[in-house]
Order: structure tokens, then C-alpha cells, then sequence
């Protein structure tokens, strides 16, 4: 076990103040920076090259932010005005690599907070990616498709100029799904003049996309999962499960359970939440969302007796022995955990990107519940973000068999090295401390060896 020193404590803290003060009004970047920097101690005694004044500094700093307006008009001809992003985070390791997130709460501190989280996140991968994040506070629910192209293109007509295959390499996030990614997509043809499939993944599998790419978080999460358990000696099949959720990430968690033998009987919207005690039908909740675009009630009417609408609710104080938040950031809060093991919960695997707030972390791993963290969980998506560049630059496709093979050795792969790294740093069973260390070791290694830049 690694002895800390106490000036590195100080040292961290004294940071973690200056980001504070340097970055204010954005607390879920706050939050995420303390949680990563929270567990380097320990790493930052045994390798004192870490711990050189100005390596961690500049990894929580990023390395470009981009702000932009987005005028887009309606099918009423009514000009709207929306903010866009673009934050690049951390280059070391590879092209900037994250998704874009279209939502009304997105915010510069949102951006940053989930960019400085996907350093660690492919970094973790194994794979070549840097970390970057980037969207819009535009909200794409009930808008038709002329006015998504619109926006779409207006969004692309600026950030074209900050992209490309070898430089950074956007994909979907909360919001931005198929039908996005082609608008995007066919403005930056269309500006360019250049047929540059890697610029931009989760395309459609008929012009570049790869196959697993729409299941791959949500499968991910589900490996993820099941692997925490079998460390346990324990697995996923008979286990009752609940989902936050009911986008991308949600279905293909649900469907992902139920392949492996679980019962998820749950998932949920802003409006609420679902549960259905014959387990949850992925076909129809797939017609509902990803269809007809409505809400998770109409699941509900439709699948009759055995399912029940929870208005206003939380799928957290359904019993479960599993749980997977998928849905969105802090969505699990003290109070939830507090239900999750009295129910007798024995596992906790984030789909989502932070979805459950320190508290409720802390509470989880103080009662023995395993923790996976979302830079560690829901890496899958990400990873096969990176599969689908590789075969865009061989200009081939692979068959679903092959990327799903992938996937399940990367996600394998990430939980040993966070289960090994936590162990040899003194934390077994921690995957939070595994997962930060793990990551910060090989950004950090790269950061060392390029020189101060």
C-alpha cells in the first residue's frame, strides 16, 4: 500500500480551489474534477514525475474552448438563437474524441465536466483518442425534422472549422442520435467538399457507421456490470434489475439484461417512471422512443396490466439487485442510494455520464455495494466509436459479430485494469479510484513524453 504524503494532499486541495475560482458558476465541472483529483494522491506520491508542478494542472485545463451562437429558423420563419460548444479537452493520446449533447441544460460547465470526464474514459479504452465534449442548449424534442436539419446545419456551418479525422471527431450524445449525426454529417460534405467518413461517428451503417455502434453503451454498461458481479462470484442471470432512462443508452441496457438473463423491470422520462412487473418489453419501448418519439406513459397504456405509470417518481425505490442509471448527470442522490440498500442493491453501474453525486457514491461503496463508475461502465460506446474510425480509414465494414467480440474484450479489459490498479494501490474493490488512476496513468505517461505544450 502507498504511503501519501501530505504536501500532495495540500497540493490537490490548493488546486481544486483554484479551479473553483478560476472556472465559477460551473459546479458539475467542479464536481468532476474533485472526484478524479479526490483519489491521485496515492499515485502522485509512488510517481513523483507525476507530481512535477504543472502536469495536473494542465490536464484540467483545456487545451481549446469553443463558443459560438446558432441562428436557426423555425417552420414559421421565426429565428431562434442558440448556443453552441465545442471543448477540446486533452490531445495526448490521440484526436479530441466525445460526443455532442443537444439539450436545454447544456451549459460551458456541462461541456467541460463531460469532456474532462471522456479523457479518462478512452483513455481507459486502450484505444488512440484524446477527450473532448461538445453541444448545443438547443432542445430537439418536438421539433420536426426540417427544423433539426436546420439547426443541425447552422451548428455544423460553424464547428466544421475546429474538426476533422486527425484532429477531433465528434459523435452523438443525449439529443443527438441518427437522424442528427446525418444532418451534421451532410453539411460538413457539403462545406468541405470532401468525403471524410472519420470526422464524424455513429453514422448510419449504409454510408460509414459501424454496426453495435447505436447497443454499444448500453451493451458495454451490461459487460461492465456482469463483470463486477463475477468478481463476486455471483451473475447477471435472475437478477432483478431497474434503468433509468428511456433513450439510446436505456434500450440498449435493457435489451442487453435481458439477453444475459436479467429482468429489467423498469426505465423512465422527465415525466416519470415505468414499472412493469413481467419485465420490460424492449420491443415496444423501442417503438414508443425511438418511433414515435413519445413518453414513456404511453409504454405503460399500451403494455397493460403488468406494467404501471409512476408519475413524478424514481426508479429507485423500486427493489432491485442491480441498478443502472442511464439516464443523465446527479440523478441518483443520497436519499436514492439510502433506498437502493435497504432494498438490498448489490451492484451499481453508471450508463450514464456521473449520473450518482458523490454522496451517493460514497454511501454505495460504505455499505459494500460495487461501484462502476461511468468512465469506466459506459466506455463501450466510445470504444466502438473508435472501432467504427479504424474501419472507416480501411474504408470497410465489419460484421456485428466481430465489433460485438470487440467490445466485449475492451470492456473486459477496462474492468481488470481498474480492478488491478485499485488493488495495487491499496483500494481493492474501489473501481472509482482503479478508473481515475488507470486513466490519469496513461494520459499522464503521454503528457510527460510530448513536453510541455
Amino acid at each position: 500500500m502507498t504511503t501519501t504524503r501530505p504536501d500532495t494532499k495540500t497540493a490537490l486541495a490548493r488546486l481544486l480551489t483554484e479551479i473553483e475560482h478560476r472556472n465559477p458558476a460551473q459546479p458539475e465541472f467542479h464536481q468532476a474534477a474533485r472526484e478524479v483529483l479526490e483519489t491521485l494522491a496515492p499515485v502522485l506520491a509512488a510517481r513523483p514525475e507525476y507530481a512535477e508542478p504543472g502536469l495536473v494542472e494542465r490536464l484540467v485545463e483545456p487545451e481549446r474552448q469553443v463558443v459560438f451562437r446558432v441562428p436557426w429558423p423555425d417552420d414559421r420563419g421565426r429565428v431562434h438563437v442558440n448556443r453552441g460548444f465545442r471543448v477540446e479537452f486533452n490531445s495526448a493520446l490521440g484526436p479530441y474524441k466525445g460526443g455532442l449533447r443537444f439539450h436545454p441544460s447544456v451549459n460551458l460547465g456541462v461541456i467541460k465536466f463531460l469532456g474532462f470526464e471522456q479523457i479518462f474514459k478512452n483513455a481507459l479504452t486502450g484505444l488512440g483518442i484524446g477527450g473532448g465534449k461538445g453541444g448545443s442548449d438547443f432542445d430537439p424534442r418536438g421539433r420536426s425534422d426540417a427544423e433539426v436539419m436546420r439547426f443541425c446545419q447552422s451548428f455544423m456551418t460553424e464547428l466544421y472549422r475546429h474538426i476533422g479525422e486527425h484532429t477531433d471527431v465528434p459523435a452523438g450524445d443525449i439529443g443527438v442520435g441518427g437522424r442528427e449525426i446525418g444532418y451534421l454529417f451532410g453539411q460538413y460534405r457539403r462545406i468541405t467538399n470532401r468525403w471524410e467518413a472519420g470526422v464524424l461517428t455513429g453514422k448510419g451503417a449504409g454510408w460509414g457507421g459501424s454496426l453495435i455502434r447505436p447497443e454499444a453503451t448500453g451493451y458495454g454498461n451490461v459487460l461492465f456490470a456482469a463483470a463486477m458481479l463475477r468478481e463476486r462470484g455471483e451473475d447477471l442471470e435472475g437478477q432483478t434489475t431497474v434503468v433509468s432512462g428511456s433513450g439510446n443508452v436505456a434500450i440498449y441496457t435493457i435489451e442487453k439484461l435481458i439477453a444475459l438473463g436479467a429482468n429489467p423491470v423498469t426505465c423512465s422520462d422527465s415525466s416519470g417512471y415505468v414499472v412493469d412487473e413481467k419485465g420490460i418489453d424492449v420491443d415496444l419501448l423501442k417503438q414508443v422512443k425511438e418511433v414515435e418519439r413519445g413518453r414513456v406513459d404511453t409504454y405503460a397504456e399500451r403494455r397493460g396490466a403488468s406494467a404501471r405509470f409512476v408519475p413524478g417518481g424514481r426508479v429507485w425505490e423500486v427493489p432491485a439487485d442491480v441498478a443502472l442509471p442511464s439516464a443523465t448527470q446527479n440523478e441518483l442522490d443520497a436519499q436514492d442510494a439510502a433506498a437502493l440498500v435497504r432494498n438490498g442493491v448489490k451492484a451499481v453501474s453508471e450508463g450514464a455520464n456521473m449520473p450518482a453525486t458523490p454522496d451517493a457514491v460514497h454511501l454505495l461503496q460504505q455499505a459494500g455495494v460495487a461501484f462502476g463508475p461511468g468512465k469506466a461502465a459506459n466506455a463501450g460506446g466510445v470504444a466502438v466509436s473508435a472501432l467504427e474510425m479504424a474501419q472507416n480509414h480501411a474504408r470497410t465494414s465489419w460484421p456485428a459479430a466481430r465489433v460485438e467480440d470487440e467490445l466485449a474484450a475492451i470492456m473486459t479489459s477496462i474492468h481488470t485494469t481498474c480492478h488491478e490498479t485499485a488493488t495495487r494501490y491499496g483500494t481493492p474493490g474501489d473501481y472509482v479510484t482503479g478508473a481515475n488512476i488507470a486513466g490519469f496513468e496513461r494520459v499522464a505517461d503521454a503528457m510527460l513524453a510530448q513536453g510541455v505544450i
